[in-house]
């Protein structure tokens, strides 16, 4: 997730951007000028502003070309007003990623542009790295015997055009298994563009994939690119293909039949030339039979299908995995330098990982919190299978019931801890709880918190 400066003079709109935008993950600083914008520019990195257009003072235009000037690789989206549409596309001439009307029409809107904005810097910095020789993308770890299949697997699939279908439990790895294809494949240079199907609703999805005409649905103010059209010469993962519904995945096969598409609501066939990587955790053979997948699509997926080994599989990349983890995790929380102790690594040696490297991530970023120095210990390491008590529990020896507190209360209570901890930082809070940060989300409004 990305660190994101708001910028606008009106405190409820910067309000609601900055709870749509922490929402979705990313940390967000606010600024009510675009003098406090600038100062806060020169003072702490940002990978994304999101800046009002008619500001008293510095003016988001003149923002928007102090950024482009000194600090050109941050990208910059504009909010304006229906009025000043002329002066936004003015912006976008200017640098500006793509610019919002206000009112905008939902938090979807403001977050998927978000990540677009986003991924368009990660593209750039992918690229920009990997021409200066530094590869900086997450590796699977082929130290253990059961990946070396899966090693020579992708050596020999990359530099083809064939579609690729990962299998594998969830959060075995199967998005850094696209990303090293990709970065294998001649492709490497171009965008490696990536979509959760079963993140978004059918009707955002179909838009994220194809894009869309102006009035093509209620809330389509303008044309909209698709995802497919930003991936153009490189590569697209569809992850969870299998949660995708069974109208779009007619349309997806006729983008891989074919190499063209049209965005919803237009006439006009766009080229598509992208190489296609899907993943599941799910039977799509079982599906098939059920007729909840589609045959056809299902056999222009998979020309090269690959197999991916649980964690518990490949003992043998626990420890570098975690070694890579924490270092981009530490990046990422500002604590550069933090390690694993010993005994920390043999607890995570000693665990069977249910979660796969997901919830290896996971546990390593909840101890990174936790951790009082650079050193992570055995005490910030916090499984569920080592924290669970042992000792059993006969119904007479329990305390009266006027003693015990309904579980509600104690899920509240959880939370306000857990937030207390972090000085209220909701992505945070979800890794120390283990929980989603929507889900997060939806429980803080319900007790109220």
């Amino acid at each position: 997730m990305a660190r994101i400066l708001v910028t606008d003079d009106e405190a409820g709109i910067r309000e609601f951007l900055s709870d749509v935008l922490e929402l979705d993950g990313h940390t967000v600083d606010q600024a009510e000028s675009g003098e406090k914008a600038i100062a806060s520019l020169k003072s702490q990195s940002y990978a994304l502003v999101m800046t009002d257009l008619n500001m008293p003072g510095i003016s988001g235009m003149e923002l928007l070309q102090w950024v482009k000037q000194e600090q050109p690789e941050v990208e910059v989206i504009v909010l304006t007003a229906h009025g000043t549409v002329g002066t936004a596309v003015d912006a976008m001439k200017l640098g500006a990623f793509e610019f919002l009307q206000k009112p905008v029409s939902g938090p979807d809107e403001i977050q998927v542009l978000a990540r677009r904005a986003l991924e368009r810097r990660e593209l750039r910095d992918r690229v920009d790295s990997s021409k200066s020789g530094l590869r900086n993308s997450p590796r699977l770890s082929y130290g253990a015997p059961a990946m070396q299949p899966v090693a020579e697997a992708i050596r020999k699939v990359a530099n083809t055009t064939a579609s690729v279908l990962l299998l594998g439990e969830s959060g075995s790895g199967k998005e850094i298994a696209a990303r090293s294809i990709h970065d294998q494949s001649d492709r490497r240079d171009k965008p490696f563009m990536a979509i959760n199907c079963a993140a978004l609703t059918e009707t955002l999805l179909e838009s994220e994939l194809f894009g869309h005409e102006k009035g093509a649905f209620t809330g389509a103010d303008k044309r909209s690119r698709g995802r497919i059209e930003y991936a153009e010469g490189g590569s697209f993962f569809l992850d969870e293909i299998g949660e995708l519904q069974l109208n779009l995945q007619a349309k997806l096969l006729r983008v891989l039949q074919e190499k063209r598409f049209e965005r919803v609501g237009g006439t006009q066939s766009i080229d598509a030339d992208v190489r296609w990587i899907a993943a599941t955790n799910r039977d799509l053979r079982s599906m098939m039979e059920r007729g909840l997948f589609r045959e056809d699509l299902y056999h222009r997926l998979a020309v090269f299908p690959i197999q991916l080994p649980p964690l518990r599989e490949r003992h043998e990349d626990i420890a570098p995995l975690a070694k890579l983890l924490l270092a981009n995790i530490a990046q990422e929380l500002g604590r550069p330098g933090l390690l694993l102790s010993d005994e920390a690594l043999k607890i995570l040696l000693s665990y069977t990982w249910p979660g796969n490297i997901r919830e290896l991530k996971n546990t390593l970023e909840r101890a990174a919190i936790l951790a009082d120095d650079l050193q992570i210990t055995a005490s910030d390491i916090r499984l569920d299978s080592l924290s669970a008590p042992t000792a059993s529990v006969s119904l007479s020896s329990v305390a009266p019931s006027d003693t015990i507190k309904p579980l509600a209360e104690l899920e509240r209570d959880a939370i306000a801890n857990a937030l207390r901890a972090v000085d209220g930082n909701r992505r945070k809070a979800a890794t120390l709880l283990g929980i989603g940060e929507r889900t997060l989300y939806d429980k803080i409004k319900r007790y109220g918190l």
